[in-house]
C-alpha cells in the first residue's frame, strides 16, 4: 500500500479521555464532522421564526408627547427648577400638576373605560351602516355581561397604552399600539383630548372655589350696602332739620358710617372678584401638545430581520452545544465506557417505571369506566 493511499484514508474520530479535556483543533474537527447539525439548526430557526412572525399580524405604534404647563405664579426660578430637574426631582408645588400624575391618570380605570367606550373609525368596515363604532367592539373583547367585557377591554387597552414621564424636562409621552395605524393615533389624540376636558371641568382649583366664595360673598354686600342706603335715605325724608338736633346728628353719623363701611367692603370684594376670575383662568393647567399622534407608516412589531439574526444566533450556540454533546455520546458508546453502560441501566429502568405507572391509570380508569357502563 502506497503512502498517498494511505494519506488519502480518513482518520479516526476524534477521541476524549478521561485525563485531558478537549482542546480547540478537536472542537473545530467535531463541528466540520457535525457541519450539517450545526448550520441545520439555526437556518431552521431563522426559517421557523421569520414564518411564525409572519403568521402574527403587524403592531403599529403612534406616539403623542405633551407638556403639562404649571400657572405663572406658581413658577420657580430657572436655575432652581433646572437643578431640580437634574436631580429627577420634581418642583411642582402640588402633585396633581407633576407629569407622574398624568402618567397616573391615563392609566386609571375611568379614563381607559371612557376611551374603550367612544367611537372611532370603524377601520376594519365591519360597522354596517354606520361609519363610526366603539372601541370595545373593534377589540371584540366578550365576556358573560356587559360588565365583564368592559373589564376585559380595560384590560386589553392597559397592555396597548404605554406612558413615560420624565421629570427632568416635565414631558409625556404616550404611545398606543394597534393593528391599524390610524386606529392608534386615534387613541393617542383621544387620550390627551379627554385630559384636557378633566383639566377644564372636573379639576376643582383653589383659584375656582376662592372665586366663588367671593361671588357668594359680593352679593351678600351689595346687599347689605343697598339696605344702609334705604335706611339712610328714609332718615333723611323723616328727619328734615336733622342737623339742628344733637340725636339726630349722632344717629346720621352712624347710619353714614355703616354705609361707608359696607361700601369699602364692597369695593374690595369687587377688586377680589376680578382677581379671582383672572387667576381661576391662570390656574387651569395647560397641556401643550409637542407632538401630535399621526398614523404611523411602518410596524413596530414583529421586527423579522432582528428576530431572525437573535433566532440564528441562539440556533447556533444551541447547536455547537448539541454537536459537542452527540460526539462526546458516540464516543463513551463506541469504548462501552462504565459512564455508558450506567446510562443504559438507567434509561431502562425509567421506561420499565414510566410503564408500570401508565398501566397502573389506565387500569383504575377502566375500572371506574365498567360499572357506568353495566348501569
Amino acid at each position: 500500500m502506497s503512502s498517498a493511499h494511505l494519506a488519502e484514508q480518513p482518520g479516526p474520530a476524534p477521541q476524549w479521555t478521561d485525563a485531558s479535556e478537549p482542546g480547540l483543533l478537536q472542537l473545530v474537527n467535531i463541528l466540520f464532522k457535525r457541519w450539517r447539525l450545526v448550520a441545520g439548526v439555526p437556518i431552521a430557526a431563522a426559517l421557523l421564526t421569520v414564518a411564525v412572525s409572519t403568521l402574527i399580524g403587524p403592531t403599529f405604534t403612534s406616539t403623542i408627547t405633551f407638556v403639562p404647563e404649571a400657572p405663572t405664579q406658581q413658577r420657580l426660578p430657572a436655575g432652581i427648577a433646572g437643578l431640580a430637574g437634574q436631580l429627577g426631582i420634581s418642583m411642582a408645588t402640588e402633585g396633581s400638576r407633576s407629569p407622574r400624575f398624568y402618567a397616573e391618570l391615563i392609566k386609571g380605570r375611568a379614563m381607559l373605560e371612557r376611551v374603550l367606550l367612544s367611537t372611532y373609525a370603524d377601520p376594519a368596515g365591519a360597522a354596517g351602516v354606520s361609519d363610526t363604532v366603539s372601541l370595545l367592539t373593534i377589540l371584540g373583547t366578550t365576556g358573560r355581561t356587559y360588565v365583564d367585557s368592559v373589564e376585559r377591554g380595560v384590560r386589553a387597552l392597559q397592555r396597548m397604552i404605554s406612558v413615560s414621564a420624565d421629570n427632568q424636562t416635565s414631558i409625556v409621552r404616550v404611545s398606543v399600539d394597534s393593528r391599524y395605524p390610524a386606529l392608534a393615533a386615534a387613541i393617542a389624540n383621544r387620550v390627551v383630548e379627554y385630559l384636557n376636558e378633566f383639566n377644564t371641568r372636573h379639576r376643582q382649583s383653589q383659584a375656582g372655589q376662592r372665586r366663588v366664595f367671593v361671588e357668594k360673598r359680593l352679593a351678600e354686600v351689595e346687599d347689605s350696602v343697598r339696605r344702609a342706603e334705604q335706611d339712610l335715605r328714609t332718615f333723611y325724608e323723616r328727619n328734615r332739620s336733622w342737623e339742628q338736633a344733637p340725636q339726630l346728628r349722632v344717629e346720621e353719623g352712624r347710619l353714614r358710617r355703616q354705609l361707608d363701611l359696607r361700601q369699602e367692603v364692597h369695593l374690595t370684594l369687587a377688586r377680589e372678584y376680578e382677581t379671582a376670575r383672572i387667576e381661576e383662568v391662570n390656574d387651569t393647567p395647560v397641556l401643550t401638545v409637542l407632538d401630535p399622534a399621526v398614523p404611523p407608516q411602518r410596524r413596530s412589531h414583529p421586527r423579522r430581520t432582528a428576530l431572525a439574526i437573535v433566532a440564528t444566533a441562539f440556533g447556533l450556540i444551541f447547536s455547537v452545544l448539541l454537536g459537542i454533546g452527540v460526539e462526546y455520546f458516540d464516543n463513551i458508546r463506541r469504548e462501552n465506557r462504565a459512564e455508558y453502560v450506567e446510562f443504559r441501566r438507567l434509561v431502562d429502568q425509567m421506561r420499565s417505571d414510566f410503564r408500570r405507572f401508565a398501566a397502573g391509570i389506565w387500569g383504575r380508569r377502566g375500572s371506574a369506566a365498567r360499572p357506568r357502563a353495566s348501569r
